[in-house]
């Protein structure tokens, strides 16, 4: 029966180890929308049940029971999966989250919506220049050529690249009103005697054809399709540009946005050449970060599936077979973000969108991806907001720019 009150505890039928807490929590929210807040219970070292707030009243055992089934189909598998860290930074800094909050009090960052931050001031400096200093990376040891892509994505784009199956908890759709002049004038009438969008006005939208891009990396593969390599091979492409998921009410500060720019190096070619153009530029962007002064280390990882029929297969293959690793940024005493991560495809990409090279056969694939806001946002909480305490190599590259001194 609906349970009358905001706070509900959530048993858990199969114990599950409290080392799979991370994984736990990192899905709660996208079991119901109507969960506000929740906290682990952990007792003898396993979550045995989840206290929730909600929005309104929830059948409790209705509720439950589809985050046990969440839990044992997505998050289980972990518990054979061991975490393997491939670098370390050696540095030992101290990291202040409360960093945003004395942005937003100086006006260098501000909240504008769910997952939306604005940032002006210090921080589109240094934005710019941590998104120059990788970008350096990728043109000058690789030769990668840059592109500037649009923000809308089709559809066919996101199938294509089997996301819709894998990752429906970030999707971000586009649409509009039915090209019709009844539907227009219909539309007006409604507005102005209500003054307000409600979600009924989706019956009038057809339009389904695209989306927001999750990721930079799909439009490379879109604007490859069909081709083949030149003679060299190979063929490396970098772009920054908006990326949009959904991360419901996971979204906070310059950690985890709706709307948010990544700095993306895609690397095509032979097997052997996008393995080893992984491998050199992972040494490159590690002895960067050792640079810029920031503790952190790189691990094995995997994606986010959900709900995904091979989603347990796919995690499985992503960490045995090391497809993926993440960059971990520390953001507070005992907290670190991923501020990037470093993918090979083997031939996932190419082959569904006919990528070759010159001699005919399927391409490989991998790419690099830099959260930009994220990479800041781990540079603030170590190093500060004020530019005096940046490392060298910031501040070298920052000459000439206007800074506005702090602490006045």
């Amino acid at each position: 029966m609906p349970y009358a009150m905001p706070e509900a505890n959530l048993i858990l039928p199969t114990p599950l180890p409290a080392a799979l807490a991370p994984e736990i929590a990192r899905r709660v929210y996208f079991v119901d929308s109507r969960i506000s807040d929740f906290s682990l219970v952990e007792r003898d070292g396993l979550i045995t049940s989840i206290e929730v707030r909600t929005d309104t009243a929830v059948d409790v055992e209705e509720l439950a029971a589809r985050a046990a089934a969440v839990f044992e189909s997505e998050v289980l598998p972990h518990g054979v999966l061991r975490r393997k860290v491939i670098w370390e930074s050696g540095v030992r800094r101290p990291a202040r989250p409360e960093v945003f909050d004395d942005l937003v009090v100086a006006g260098e960052a501000c909240s504008l919506g769910e997952g939306q931050v604005g940032i002006g001031g210090n921080l589109l400096a240094l934005m710019d220049c941590l998104d120059d200093l990788i970008r350096d990376l990728v043109v000058e040891e690789f030769g990668a050529v840059e592109f500037r892509y649009p923000t809308l994505m089709p559809t066919r784009v996101l199938e294509k690249c089997d996301y819709f199956a894998s990752f429906p908890q970030f999707l971000m759709f586009v649409t509009r009103l039915h090209s019709d002049s009844r539907t227009y004038g219909a539309f007006r009438e409604s507005y102005a005697a209500r003054r307000q969008v409600s979600a009924d006005i989706l019956t009038d939208c057809d339009n389904v054809d695209y989306c927001l891009p999750p990721t930079m990396c799909f439009h490379t593969f879109s604007q490859h399709e069909g081709t083949r390599l030149p003679g060299s091979r190979h063929r490396v492409v970098t772009a920054k540009g908006k990326s949009f998921r959904f991360e419901s009410r996971y979204a906070t500060t310059l950690e985890r946005l709706w709307d948010f720019t990544i700095r993306e190096i895609v690397f095509m070619g032979s097997r052997d050449f996008v393995t080893a153009s992984r491998r050199r530029f992972m040494g490159l962007a590690f002895e960067l970060i050792t640079d810029l002064g920031l503790e952190g280390h790189a691990e094995v990882a995997n994606d986010p599936f959900f709900s995904a029929e091979d989603g347990i297969a796919k995690t499985v293959s992503q960490r045995l077979l090391e497809l993926k690793y993440e960059l971990r940024l520390k953001t507070g005493p005992d907290r670190t973000i991923a501020a990037a991560s470093f993918n090979f495809h083997d031939t996932f990409f190419t082959e569904r969108f006919d990528i070759r090279e010159a001699d005919g056969a399927t391409a490989h694939s991998g790419c690099v991806g830099f959260g930009l806001e994220r990479l800041m946002f781990a540079f603030l909480c170590q190093h500060g907001a004020d530019p005096k305490a940046w490392p060298d190599r910031v501040r070298e590259q920052l000459r000439g720019a206007r800074l506005s001194p702090r602490g006045r």
